[in-house]
């Protein structure tokens, strides 16, 4: 009798308790609001910005909520400075970016692949931009201009721009080309390519994801540039230098307006590239499930 009701108890402890080994799980509640909070941390001023394009307000400041109106996505060009400022942005990061992307990847291909007296010494100088503050960089970049009287401007500010975006493009095309598999290079020369066609068919297209991302943070870098550019701008007016100046007058709706159509294309890049990847991991259908 005694043995059968220890047995009893034995399988109902049993039922009850959890696997030896198994944790028991928690509904913790700080990770999750912390992480909530971080979120809503970096995304509240951009909803902000993006609410205030749609604002039908009256006057200098575009700070109180008035009604809803599309009419700034119909006249974004109303302030001919605001376009000049713009389209100089925009030719400045695209400028800049080409020329820093073609440099950067010759330079990370050259650290990658040949060994040659100063390449430690490279790789110390390309970080030093990095880690160096703006303020510190536009100051010397200052100093050099008008040390051989150089007048300051659009050339200024070109140079400039593609000076400090050359070390962030040889970081991350080196991160791509440090794990490249050089055998496939040697299959596709043993199959008698050259190496001018073996780079174009082989190596580039493998490397072609860090050069579009490390093209994509330079341009980025260039666009919102504040303070190696108003160093170096002279007559030459950026957009982040006119939304500055506007803003001790009052910063129109057009400036939310541009800003939310940059931060879209970013967003749809962002998913396109997601979409892509999830799409290159599902791999090819199966033949056989789909009953071919």
């Amino acid at each position: 009798m005694a043995v059968a009701e220890r047995s009893t108890a034995a399988a109902s402890e049993a039922q009850g308790a959890p696997a030896r080994g198994a944790q028991p799980r928690r509904k913790g509640w700080f990770l999750p609001t912390y992480t909530a909070l971080v979120i809503a941390y970096l995304f509240i001023p951009v909803l902000t910005m993006v609410a205030f394009g749609f604002n039908d307000f009256t006057g200098k400041f575009n700070f109180a909520w008035e009604g809803f109106t599309l009419k700034h996505y119909g006249n974004l060009f109303d302030f001919p400075e605001l376009t000049l400022a713009l389209r100089n942005s925009m030719i400045i990061a695209a400028l800049s970016t080409f020329t820093a992307t073609v440099l950067g990847t010759l330079i990370a291909l050259a650290l990658t692949r040949f060994s040659f007296r100063g390449r430690s010494g490279l790789n110390l100088f390309l970080f030093i931009p990095m880690a160096t503050p703006e303020i510190v960089l536009g100051v010397s970049l200052l100093s050099m201009f008008v040390s051989v009287n150089l007048e300051r401007g659009f050339g200024t500010v070109l140079i400039a721009h593609i000076m400090f975006s050359i070390s962030y493009v040889v970081v991350t095309v080196k991160a791509r080309t440090s794990g490249f598999d050089r055998n496939l290079e040697d299959a596709a020369q043993d199959l008698g390519a050259s190496p001018w066609t073996t780079f174009w068919t082989v190596t580039f297209p493998l490397i072609w994801p860090g050069i579009v991302a490390a093209g994509l943070l330079a341009f980025v870098l260039s666009l919102d540039d504040y303070v190696v550019t108003v160093f170096n701008a002279g007559a030459t007016i950026t957009l982040p230098l006119w939304i500055f100046g506007a803003s001790r007058f009052g910063v129109p709706a057009q400036v939310n307006v541009i800003g939310t159509i940059i931060f879209m294309l970013g967003v749809v890049y962002v998913v396109v590239s997601l979409l892509r990847e999830k799409r290159r991991a599902a791999g090819p259908p199966t033949p056989g499930v789909l009953g071919g």
